[in-house]
């Protein structure tokens, strides 16, 4: 499942969000391998953040990460950047109606065109 996300930077922290995230540390990684999570990306415009969550099981994956001793002093250390999330109704199981169905890849369609 592909789950969007959209955060809100703390006004002046736009560029301290970016230095963090050049090198998230490795036991934060693991512990999102773990949670089941395949990628993630996160896009920035002034200071709103749209991420994009590749996954299983969304809701199974912030439950476990929740529990995780990285991801907990992760999450403290990063609030000091992130205002909030929205539209996600505050729960994992909330965020999961942010699913996206893929709808249409312009390069599939250009592959699929093309002579043989």
């Amino acid at each position: 499942m592909r789950v969007a996300l959209h955060s809100v930077l703390k006004e002046g922290q736009e560029s301290g969000y970016e230095q963090v995230h050049a090198t998230v540390p490795e036991d934060l990684l693991d512990a999102l391998r773990r949670a089941g999570i395949t990628d993630w990306r996160i896009w920035r415009s002034g200071r709103h953040l749209f991420h994009l969550v590749d996954c299983e099981d969304f809701a199974a994956a912030m439950a476990a990460l929740d529990k995780d001793p990285a991801n907990q002093r992760w999450q403290e250390f990063i609030g000091a950047y992130v205002d909030h999330f929205e539209d996600t109704g505050g729960s994992p199981a909330e965020a999961e109606r942010m699913a996206l169905g893929e709808v249409w890849v312009l390069s599939a369609q250009a592959e699929a065109a093309e002579p043989e």
